[in-house]
């Protein structure tokens, strides 16, 4: 079966979308990655997208923008093929994650009608009528109708397809928030653990943005964390936030870790003298700490001695310097790439397994990375 993934995340800067062909060979999964490309978003619509965060915004705004991907994903589709080799009429389901706009795992208001909730738009149906191929998508609710956070989900295909017989991994993702799988050798009695750890790329572009009057949206292979000095008592203030202490699984986005987070940071960086380069540094700290931390938790019960990356962050070679440097010896750092997955395909490629399984009727959720009460069938189906 040959599924196209679609994955837009929290950096809202652009739509991957992984062809890839799926066969079932004596109840295993064989793969085969055939095409993988970014199609960049407008400046306004990551914009528009960016408005969407705030709850006061109108509801007919999420609304009508529900509609509009749903129309922008089909388009998107047909325009990335054009210089491929691949037919479009070959393509036998497309499998759209949507872009999150609200996620809210654990609820503490005492309102009556208050419940664990989240929210991607990208409408499966509008997608599934402007490309004329079925789809499948709106995956976390369902995990969450089971007790689940619905999220990490990445996770239930790290360990079905990168799990090591020999040595203990993490497979860790740095998007706009970074997570982490935690995979013991097969043979090991331990369950596989991964949640959120905390911020990614988010913090770090919100305060490149801020240093650069709008004008860079990243810091391109770390070069301005690397010119920086991380300010050690800001970076132990900063680890003491409320989530890093939570115990898992957990998972956050833009809601915690989000623009206003980051306007505050940037204002208690003045405070402990830092430049703006002192400031890049530091955040990137964060992640790397944040990331380290937790890692460092399971070295002796998994047996772990390799970290693979994926995600945005793999262009951050300061970042990656960081991690590797908080991180016992013993454990090396690698790029996903080193196992055979692009680090930058890696998210859109797993909603592609994750639709196809759904298509099959199989189950593709992890209850020990999300909190679900049981194993169950994720995603929606668009004829």
């Amino acid at each position: 079966m040959r599924v196209c993934g679609l994955m837009s995340g929290t950096s809202l800067d652009g739509l991957d979308i992984a062809i890839v062909d799926f066969t079932v060979v004596a109840k295993q999964v064989t793969y085969e990655l055939k095409h993988f490309v970014t199609m960049s978003y407008t400046d306004e619509l990551t914009a528009q997208l960016f408005q969407l965060m705030d709850p006061l915004v109108p509801l007919n705004h999420v609304s009508s923008m529900n509609m509009y991907l749903g129309e922008l994903y089909a388009k998107c589709i047909k325009d990335a093929l054009v210089d491929s080799e691949i037919d479009y009429e070959s393509i036998d389901l497309i499998s759209s994650h949507g872009q999150t706009i609200w996620h809210e795992p654990t609820v503490v208001s005492q309102r009556l009608y208050a419940r664990p909730n989240t929210m991607q738009i990208g409408d499966i149906a509008v997608l599934a009528e402007q490309a004329g191929i079925p789809v499948i998508g709106d995956f976390r609710t369902r995990d969450m109708g089971a007790g689940g956070q619905g999220a990490p989900l990445v996770p239930f295909a790290d360990q079905i397809l990168f799990q090591s017989q020999t040595n203990g991994r993490v497979l860790v993702n740095i998007g706009g928030i970074a997570n982490m799988s935690v995979l013991p050798p097969a043979h090991f009695a331990q369950e596989v653990i991964a949640y959120d750890t905390g911020p990614g790329n988010m913090i770090i572009d919100a305060f490149v943005n801020k240093y650069s009057n709008g004008l860079l949206s990243y810091d391109a292979n770390g070069d301005l964390a690397k010119d920086g000095i991380v300010h050690n008592k800001w970076l132990e203030k900063l680890m003491a936030n409320d989530y890093f202490s939570l115990p898992a699984p957990k998972s956050t986005g833009r809601e915690l870790f989000g623009s206003v987070y980051a306007d505050k940071l940037w204002l208690q960086g003045d405070e402990y003298g830092c430049s703006s380069l002192d400031k890049i540094a530091t955040i990137t700290m964060l992640t790397a700490k944040s990331l380290a931390t937790e890692i460092e938790k399971y070295c002796q019960t998994h047996d772990l001695k390799e970290v693979f990356v994926s995600g945005g962050g793999v262009h951050n070679k300061t970042l990656l310097a960081y991690l590797t440097e908080l991180l016992p010896n013993q454990i090396d750092v690698r790029t996903s790439d080193e196992i055979g997955i692009s680090g930058d395909a890696k998210e859109a490629f797993v909603f592609a397994l994750l639709g196809y399984l759904g298509f099959q009727k199989m189950p593709n959720n992890l209850p020990s990375a999300t909190g679900a009460n049981r194993q169950t069938i994720l995603g929606k189906i668009a004829w």
